[in-house]
């Protein structure tokens, strides 16, 4: 069965995201590595039950990708956003079946790109222009070929994702696409209306209490 496998929050810059995880869950996010075929870098912690949130950004020491990078890191309106202020921006699902989910899903996922970094090996949906699905409102879709999942490696600084919600001026239409990537079931989707943004909220005990942050946080 699907099930959530990580949040990412994206910054300018890798010390602007560990800042924010900082001010906002009061906790410090620690390194996690780089992504040399996307030009990017990462912080990471454990949220429970296999799934971590993940503080991603351009890495200004790495030489520029010859293809866009993932999570619309290289589009102009996501640098101005990421200047103002890190943010949440989408959400990943974990699939043991990418290619089934490929095939099953109404919206297009992106092309399943193996991938690496030291021992682990995993294959994500990409778009050829690095944006995000629906906004980041639709996950990306992530098949790991590494047991057990990397999230048992990673540091427990106490955060456990309580909920996940989307906020939607079709909720109708988002739920029939979650559905059919098999991930209807991992998030709660509220009617906006239609004068209103949509947008992905996360309520995260901390511990200092329980954190919301979301997409439209700027």
């Amino acid at each position: 069965m699907n099930r959530l496998d990580h949040l990412v929050i994206a910054a300018e810059t890798l010390q602007q995201g560990v800042d924010y995880i900082r001010s906002t869950l009061a906790v410090e996010i620690p390194a996690g590595g780089t992504h040399k075929t996307m030009g990017t870098h990462n912080h990471l912690m454990q949220l429970g039950n296999d799934a971590y949130i993940e503080v991603i950004a351009i890495n200004p020491q790495a030489a520029a990708p010859r293809h866009p990078r993932w999570f619309n890191l290289d589009d102009a309106l996501m640098r101005a956003s990421l200047h103002r202020q890190p943010r949440l921006i989408t959400w990943v699902v974990n699939t043991p079946d990418i290619k089934a989910v490929e095939h099953d899903s109404v919206l297009p996922i992106g092309i399943p790109t193996e991938l690496s970094r030291d021992a682990l090996r995993w294959q994500v949906g990409l778009t050829e222009d690095g944006r995000l699905l629906a906004n980041g409102l639709v996950p990306y879709l992530i098949q790991w070929h590494t047991e057990p999942h990397p999230s048992g490696s990673m540091a427990d600084m106490g955060c456990r994702l309580q909920s996940l919600e989307i906020y939607h001026n079709r909720p109708d239409w988002l739920h029939s696409v979650l559905t059919s990537m098999g991930a209807g079931h991992l998030v709660s989707i509220h009617s906006l209306p239609d004068t209103e943004a949509p947008f992905l909220s996360a309520n995260i005990e901390t511990p200092s209490g329980i954190v919301n942050i979301n997409s439209n946080q700027e």
